[in-house]
């Protein structure tokens, strides 16, 4: 028999008088959840103890419960307490074991734990209150378990309970969900900038659908892909004039049969539609050359593939990033060099306090979670420091509102310093750069290399 199966007793003792000693946790967090359920419902699980022949306890098992319980302020904790002296060597052995091999409860049974919980009747505030979650994470759980489909994600790929929720509003585009969970589980600090961009290639795919609808309906055949340059068959009707030398325009397609359209959407929630025909002398349509200097190389293909793509990105990114900011500036404490950096921005960023602040910078007090006002007045941030307290906040917000105001897709293809030193800060926050924002702080990088 083993010095752990020798038999025990049940005692409950004084954490404070319980000895710490040299353990496999070297580091050791208390977690302010676990200290917030011990004392509530106190040390469920009893510690494992060894009192030595000087009468000397000590936990073998059950670390932090006991540092949390003295946090707590418990008067006692149970304790399994095995007679007996010990050594560091079996002590430190068996704490592997019991560390090594003990398995947390999955995703799936946390969310089950809060889906019950609901059942019982406690509302999201409350079941976060009892288990120590946050409520957001309380209600993605919720609902992951009431949604088979989510149920099957979380089930079957290593996601998170937000990230399998927000995975439901793609259930049954098969790409966007595939590419989603290969974030989730690769590269989870980008997965809220994926889950942007596959949002806005929705919305500009179902503004590219409506468009391709009403033009069907007007007798255009609908181009899946934009002809090249090349591509003698379809003339795109900005190179064509009328007989009378007039530039050919849509509505003079009226009377026209053999009539295409390309439609896309590129920015700011507006389609492009190009509109071409087959045969234009057929309509009594000239075509001319419009300066055009010829058919773009590969590399301008490109080019001009990456410049799309980065700008989307782009547009996705700013709103991942001012969402975040709102989060980061509503919480209670701030980092110990939130001063430093506002010095910063007031000072080598003053071109773009300046101009923010000349524009009311309402931008600070949407982040602050205040309303955007309709045109020219009061800005929302006048008494509102004076009112809440918030001084560092506020004045924080100013800062971070004016350096967001002045970035733009121009920041990815010019970086600047600036723009640079801007998103180095909110990454060391804890922000999660996306790829085109990487660009920019990779750029400095190089320059100061």
């Amino acid at each position: 028999m083993t010095d752990t199966q020798m038999l025990g007793t049940i005692e409950h003792i004084d954490p404070n008088q319980i000895e710490v000693e040299t353990n496999v946790r070297t580091v050791v967090k208390i977690d302010p959840a676990l200290v917030a359920s011990i004392r509530e419902f106190g040390v469920l699980e009893p510690v494992v103890c060894r009192r030595t022949q000087d009468g000397t306890v000590s936990v073998r098992m059950g670390q932090r419960r006991v540092l949390a319980a003295r946090e707590a302020e418990r008067p006692t904790v149970p304790a399994y307490i095995v007679e007996g002296d010990d050594t560091t060597v079996t002590r430190l052995v068996e704490q592997f074991a019991e560390n090594e091999h003990r398995a947390g409860l999955t995703e799936p049974e946390r969310a089950a734990v809060f889906q019950q919980l609901a059942f019982e009747g406690l509302s999201v505030p409350q079941i976060a209150k009892q288990t120590g979650v946050k409520k957001a994470q309380v209600q993605a759980g919720i609902t992951v378990a009431d949604n088979e489909f989510a149920g099957k994600i979380v089930a079957k790929h290593e996601v998170t309970l937000d990230q399998a929720a927000a995975l439901i509003e793609f259930e049954g585009d098969t790409d966007a969900v595939d590419r989603l969970v290969q974030y989730a589980e690769d590269s989870p600090e980008q997965f809220a900038h994926e889950l942007q961009r596959q949002r806005d290639n929705r919305a500009r795919a179902e503004l590219v659908t409506a468009e391709q609808n009403r033009l069907a309906e007007a007798g255009f055949a609908i181009l899946a892909e934009r002809p090249y340059y090349e591509d003698k068959e379809h003339v795109v009707i900005t190179d064509l004039t009328t007989s009378d030398g007039e530039k050919v325009t849509v509505e003079h397609l009226a009377e026209v049969e053999s009539k295409f359209a390309h439609v896309r959407s590129y920015f700011g929630g507006e389609v492009e539609v190009a509109y071409y025909v087959t045969d234009p002398k057929q309509y009594g349509f000239r075509k001319t050359t419009n300066g055009v200097a010829g058919p773009m190389t590969d590399e301008q293909k490109a080019e001009r593939k990456t410049l799309i793509a980065n700008n989307k990105s782009w547009d996705s990114a700013e709103v991942v990033r001012r969402e975040w900011l709102a989060t980061f500036l509503g919480r209670k404490t701030l980092p110990k060099d939130a001063a430093a950096f506002v010095a910063t921005g007031l000072t080598q960023h003053r071109v773009d306090m300046s101009s923010a602040l000349a524009g009311g910078n309402s931008l600070a007090g949407v982040l602050l979670g205040l309303e955007k006002p309709e045109g020219w007045g009061p800005s929302p941030l006048d008494g509102y420091a004076e009112q809440t307290g918030k001084h560092t906040q506020v004045t924080l917000a100013v800062v971070l509102a004016g350096m967001e105001l002045a970035l733009g897709r121009h920041t990815w293809r010019n970086p600047d310093t600036r723009a640079a030193r801007y998103l180095t800060q909110i990454e060391a926050w804890g922000y999660g750069l996306s790829d085109v924002e990487q660009i920019v702080t990779d750029a400095k990088s190089k320059a100061t290399a």
